[in-house]
């Protein structure tokens, strides 16, 4: 399997365990606190993986990128979350770092 896909699949693991993190509100939630942990665990596995042929500090960047710009978007959509224009022109320029990153 590509190293990009398995970057990509690292990337939306660390989107879910951030978001079970969330609902697990302050770790009282056992459910969540294991998925928590079960999705880290996921995306460190998949992102060792990406090392294969992407540069590891490519692949820590890009792996941040999507967990984060992943998080701003579900929040933005499910928790109601405000855009502003700055806050928009920041997450385009974290877009436009992982895109020249994996062009170099």
């Amino acid at each position: 399997m590509d190293s990009w896909i398995y970057l990509i699949i690292a990337g939306i693991f660390e989107m879910m365990w951030v978001l079970a993190l969330k609902f697990s509100e302050n770790f009282t939630k056992v459910l969540f606190l294991i998925l928590t942990v079960i999705f880290m665990i996921l995306s460190l596995i998949f992102l060792s993986l990406s090392f294969k042929t992407i540069p590891i500090g490519t692949a820590y960047a890009c792996w941040t990128a999507i967990g984060t710009v992943g998080v701003i978007i579900i929040s933005l959509i499910f928790f109601k979350e405000t855009m502003s224009i700055l806050r928009f022109f920041f997450i385009a320029i974290i877009i436009i770092g992982v895109i020249g990153l994996k062009l170099t």
